[in-house]
């Protein structure tokens, strides 16, 4: 456990050299529940390090773990000085790539990994992943920005017999046989490998084959007997420092394991560049170019065998394109290519994966930079492998025609029709109809048309006795190419048209005409009559129709009407057969009415819904259909809520633009300020109960709330105050008593102006001292001269006014 801590802090020392440069997408127990798992997986910390960037982890949170695990792993380091690993071992054997600091290498050599360049590659990776390749890409270049395509060498791989051995790999001898030993033997960084009872043995540069052949011949000298047997595999491999240089998205130097490839060197380092080559990867060592390798191998034959194994101290060298070619149009991969010198038009459509199959074959073109201005080629189809592609080279393949070479085409009424081959055995009219499985019943056979194209792409039509040439009394026509025959329907010649019915029926509606329709079977179609139809007034309204007629009518339409009873006519012309377009009306019956439901609340006996009586029905009925007011009520105070008919909703909707207007959108999309449903009607109730059918008494309409309010001995003064409050009622005592419980007027106040709001919704403008006019429940404003509007006062206002209407009546007050 302590060797894994002590890992774990080592890995999380790594990753801390990186900046932040994305939002953590990652909790703390995914990072280490994922560097628990990559390590014992036996990948290399650079893959580890990497690949949580590119999942989100940030620095602060890669830091802040790191320090919990530092003391760790200073337990793992003395544990391991205490516990020294014997001769023979039988620890675990997955393999693992050694530290950079087991080879003298330290923390700055791996923090330099972690430049602004591959921090900036692995976001360019992450975008990349997300965007499928467009046209204006260049194929393969995001071949190193994949998600799932990292080239991430497999260290669970049979040892390969060249692989090349150096300064910390570590072999694993076993003995067996006679005697029984496991060693394992690090070679050291001046070669050698340090064999108890042999002494020191030089490894470096050996291939695993020769340094078994070795080991053998040296340890043959202490086990000796014929019956032992000796078997070298690799253990723990070593990390090797390789540059990749040249046009890639972060130039560097790069700690990677020693079964790293090429590819791996290249995604390691974000990929090529916009102007790197993708086809001349070059590999460098001691001096020597030992390995070109051309990516488009791989992509489109899936060949790897340039993608040699790396060395310490290789230098990958990406040089610059040597041509961008762009192929557009009727090909299946169009986009940018990067060619060789050399390389013809045909290799580049093999690259583009060839022609679609609506592309025209035959030639392309190409649009080149000659150097001065643009020049445009036409290649033809038996010259593309010869000719030879520049940089900067646009090909442009081209569509077929939309034209068809032996099309022939029926219409109208036959049992199939659509496109047919002209043909040796299909080339005439009555050919083309038998195999359309001849006419419908409906057709019309008087006359058929035929449409002709000429050479020149227009057309003529031509008229076909179709009647004929089916008896065999008049010559089968013969068809050319693009012919298009149109046999007509009875049904194409004569308006139909359609019959309408609306009004009290259950589907109204427009239905297709049929001859015979008779006005029961319309008001059956559309689903019977409504309870609130009329039964001795149903009207059909008639065009009037003179095809022969030379000057204008005086009478422009014909009306009928009926009575029905059981959706049949008694009264009117029975069995009526209607015409195209007539109308049918269903008027409502004048004496039918739906329930016009109010309601009464607060201090009454029996509150709730009622059902208007009559359409007069008043306030004083209503109360005392409810049993009348109890005796805690403040009749005084009741009120009406009323909702708003659609001419009230009209002019409450042009007062709040005027408002809005007056006072900017700010403040009244602040205040709220908008056209409500309902409104609130000022009432006198105690007037309207004592004298029943005045002018107090008002008449109830649908949707009516009655509110009979319990008594409120409380007066509010709210506006231009110095402290708004609400205070309790004094019988004789004026309007200045209560400013005095609010502090009096603010400085802005309108003295003059003050007006009072009733429990009831009325409004009334306070004069002299008001003494009378004060009632309990009743609300005291007054407002403020200034036209700025004060936003605390306004709101406080806004929030205790009785109804839309009163607050925009002070608003507007306090504006002028």
């Amino acid at each position: 456990m302590k060797k894994h801590f002590a890992r774990l802090a080592l890995c999380f020392f790594l990753l801390g050299t990186a900046h932040a440069y994305a939002q953590s997408g990652m909790t703390d127990s995914q990072v280490i529940e994922y560097v628990q798992q990559a390590l014992q997986a036996g990948k290399d910390q650079q893959t580890i390090a990497m690949e949580l960037l590119a999942k989100g982890a940030t620095q602060d949170q890669l830091l802040r773990l790191k320090s919990q695990y530092e003391g760790a792993a200073g337990d793992s380091a003395s544990g391991a000085t205490e516990e020294a690993a014997p001769a023979t071992d039988t620890g675990s054997r997955t393999r693992k790539t050694a530290p950079a600091a087991a080879q003298g290498k330290t923390g700055e050599a791996d923090a330099s990994l972690w430049t602004d360049g591959m921090k900036q590659s692995m976001e360019r990776r992450k975008s990349l992943k997300a965007a499928p390749m467009g046209e204006d890409e260049v194929f393969g270049r995001n071949i190193f920005n994949q998600e799932k395509l990292t080239f991430q060498p497999n260290l669970s791989m049979a040892t390969p017999e060249n692989y090349s051995l150096g300064p910390g790999d570590e072999l694993i001898v076993d003995v067996w046989g006679a005697s029984q030993n496991t060693m394992r033997l690090e070679i050291s960084p001046d070669g050698y490998v340090n064999i108890a009872n042999v002494g020191p043995v030089y490894l470096a540069g050996m291939t695993i084959q020769e340094a078994r052949r070795v080991l053998k011949q040296e340890l043959g000298r202490i086990y000796a007997d014929a019956g032992n047997q000796i078997q070298v595999t690799l253990g723990n491999i070593r990390t090797i420092q390789v540059n990749v240089m040249g046009e890639v998205v972060a130039p560097g130097t790069y700690a990677l394991s020693s079964l790293s490839t090429v590819f791996y060197a290249l995604y390691v380092a974000g990929g090529v560049s916009d102007i790197g080559s993708l086809r001349n990867v070059q590999v460098a060592r001691g001096g020597r170019t030992v390995a070109r390798l051309d990516v488009y191998d791989y992509i489109l034959k899936g060949q790897i065998r340039d993608d040699i194994r790396l060395q310490d101290g290789d230098v990958v060298m990406v040089p610059t394109f040597e041509e961008l070619v762009k192929i557009k149009g009727k090909v299946k991969r169009p986009m940018w290519y990067e060619m060789k010198h050399g390389e013809s038009a045909a290799t580049l459509l093999k690259y583009a994966g060839g022609f679609s199959s609506d592309a025209y074959r035959k030639s392309i073109s190409v649009l080149r930079k000659n150097g001065k201005n643009f020049s445009v080629k036409t290649v033809d189809d038996t010259n593309l492998s010869t000719f030879i592609l520049s940089d900067g080279d646009v090909v442009t393949v081209d569509s077929i025609l939309n034209r068809f070479d032996n099309r022939l085409e029926v219409k109208g009424a036959v049992y199939h029709p659509g496109l047919y081959e002209l043909s040796g055995s299909l080339n005439t009219v009555r050919q083309l109809v038998e195999k359309a499985d001849g006419l419908l019943g409906e057709a019309f056979t008087g006359r058929a048309v035929l449409y002709r194209e000429r050479e020149n792409l227009t057309r003529e039509v031509l008229p076909v006795d179709i009647e004929g040439i089916l008896n065999g009394t008049s010559p089968d026509v013969a068809l050319q190419k693009n012919d298009i025959l149109y046999i007509p329907s009875i049904h194409d010649l004569q308006d139909l048209g359609r019959v309408s019915i609306s009004g009290e029926v259950n589907r109204p509606g427009s239905y297709p005409y049929a001859d015979h329709l008779t006005l029961e079977d319309l008001v059956i179609t559309a689903g019977g009559l409504k309870e609130s139809a009329s039964l001795v007034r149903v009207d059909v309204a008639r065009r009037i129709r003179d095809p022969k007629s030379t000057e204008e009518p005086e009478r422009i339409g014909q009306n009928f009407s009926f009575g029905l009873k059981d959706g049949f006519v008694v009264d009117g012309q029975p069995g009526f057969e209607l015409q195209p377009y007539d109308q049918v009306y269903v008027r409502r019956s004048p004496s039918y009415a739906e329930q016009l439901n109010v309601t009464v609340e607060g201090e009454v006996l029996y509150g709730g819904d009622y059902a208007l009586n009559t359409k007069s029905e008043r306030l004083s009925s209503l109360v005392q259909r409810a049993g009348g007011v109890t005796r805690h009520a403040y009749v005084r105070g009741a009120k009406l809520r009323r909702v708003a008919n659609e001419e009230e909703l009209r002019r409450m909707e042009d007062v709040v633009r005027m408002v809005r207007r007056e006072i900017g959108e700010n403040l009244a999309n602040a205040l709220g300020l908008k056209v409500d449903s309902t409104f609130t009607v000022g009432i006198d109730l105690e007037e309207a109960l004592a004298h029943p059918g005045g002018d107090a008494d008002v008449v109830l309409r649908e949707g009516d709330v009655l509110m009979v309010p319990e008594y409120n001995n409380t007066v509010k003064v709210n506006g231009a105050v110095m402290m708004p409050n609400t205070v309790s009622y004094a019988q004789g005592k004026g309007v200045k008593y209560y400013l005095s419980q609010a502090g009096g007027y603010s400085a802005n106040a309108k003295k003059n102006q003050k007006f009072i709001i009733y429990m009831n919704g009325q409004v009334a403008e306070v004069k002299g001292s008001g003494r009378k006019q004060i009632e309990p429940g009743c609300e005291i404003v007054v407002p403020n001269k200034t036209k700025k509007f004060n936003f605390a006062t306004v709101v406080s206002n806004a929030t205790s006014f009785a109804s839309l209407a009163t607050m925009l009546a002070s608003l507007a007050t306090m504006m002028k």
